[in-house]
């Protein structure tokens, strides 16, 4: 038979997701994608609570300041354009008071902080190896909020960067939490700013990272090969959106796919089965919404919500109980 791709083979003896699992997912916006996916399918996932960060320090410095429990003040903010934004933070958290913005990033850190040290999992996804580094502070930042480049010098880590600051982090994330394993990808997401050469090197880099960081934390840390599933297996312009950079739809689907086959637990893949047929079911759109026959068809979903629930008592499915209950008192008061 002609093969017609070049298959990436997944990695063998890869630790198994299940929905008891406590999960962060923190990086590009690839990481995004499958932290989305995850909570779509009912998995305890907390995505990205800085937002989107690019560079592997600007993520390490984020899981740092959740290990130390820090509270950001008006000093960390700065503002520009008419917003207050936080150089560590995506535009997510911007807004157009420091109290606002302060808000937004302190809620969601101490939401995170508080979990970390209760997570089974960490999803670490790394886009890019270049780094901007403010002028008046030499710091790296997460984002740079659209200010002028001349405010920042511009360099691409070395893999000896990356993997001493991956050491020190991990050995101290792994002292804490003695169950804690570490799930590295590299995002298959070019940077084009500079050329498809230097979005190499910095992809290489990236590659040369993780593996080093893996063999330093046997049976903690594992790679997923994501970056090589895009580009190889996926290696056609119609795997890509209309920018012709980030994956499309369909092909982050098929990389969701092969994270599944790899990555989760048999039995998981069961109860995400379940939990597919309950959302089709609230997908549908009744014929005739006064019906009787709506109403036990809103019955029977509320079944098996609940005996899914009661089968699996750490699931979270209030957002769609709650959702067939508005509907059923709808159809009372008509």
């Amino acid at each position: 038979m002609i093969e017609f791709f070049t298959p990436v083979s997944l990695p063998a003896g890869l630790p198994r997701i299940g929905h008891e699992d406590r999960l962060m997912s923190l990086g590009s916006c690839f990481a995004e994608a499958m932290g989305e996916r995850l909570k779509g399918s009912k998995f305890c996932c907390d995505v990205n609570p800085y937002g989107i960060l690019y560079n592997p320090l600007s993520i390490a410095e984020a899981l740092r300041e959740m290990m130390a429990g820090r509270v950001y003040g008006r000093e960390d903010l700065f503002q520009y354009n008419g917003y207050w934004h936080s150089p560590m933070h995506h535009s997510d958290f911007s807004a157009a008071t420091p109290e606002e913005a302060l808000r937004l990033i302190n809620t969601r850190l101490r939401a995170a902080s508080g979990a970390l040290d209760k997570l089974d999992f960490l999803l670490l996804t790394f886009g890019s190896a270049v780094v901007y580094e403010a002028k008046g502070t030499g710091r790296v930042v997460g984002n740079c909020h659209k200010l002028p480049e001349r405010n920042f010098g511009r360099r691409r880590l070395s893999v000896e960067e990356i993997t001493a600051a991956y050491a020190s982090l991990f050995a101290e994330l792994f002292a804490r939490n003695a169950r804690l394993k570490v799930y590295l990808t590299v995002s298959p997401i070019r940077y084009l700013r500079d050329g498809l050469h230097e979005s190499q090197l910095s992809k290489a880099t990236l590659l040369l990272a993780v593996e080093e960081i893996c063999k330093a934390f046997p049976g903690r840390a594992f790679y997923f090969p994501a970056y090589e599933i895009v580009t190889d297996e996926l290696r056609d312009y119609r795997f890509y959106a209309d920018d012709m950079v980030h994956p499309s739809a369909q092909a982050v689907d098929y990389v969701w796919q092969r994270f599944c086959e790899a990555c989760i637990s048999p039995d998981a893949r069961g109860i995400m089965a379940s939990c597919e047929d309950i959302h089709k079911m609230l997908s549908h759109k009744p014929f005739r919404p006064e019906s009787d026959e709506y109403k036990r068809f809103l019955e029977q979903i509320v079944l098996k919500i609940d005996r899914l629930c009661e089968k699996y008592p750490y699931l979270d499915f209030e957002k769609e109980r709650e959702t067939c209950h508005i509907q059923l008192k709808k159809l009372q008061k008509s």
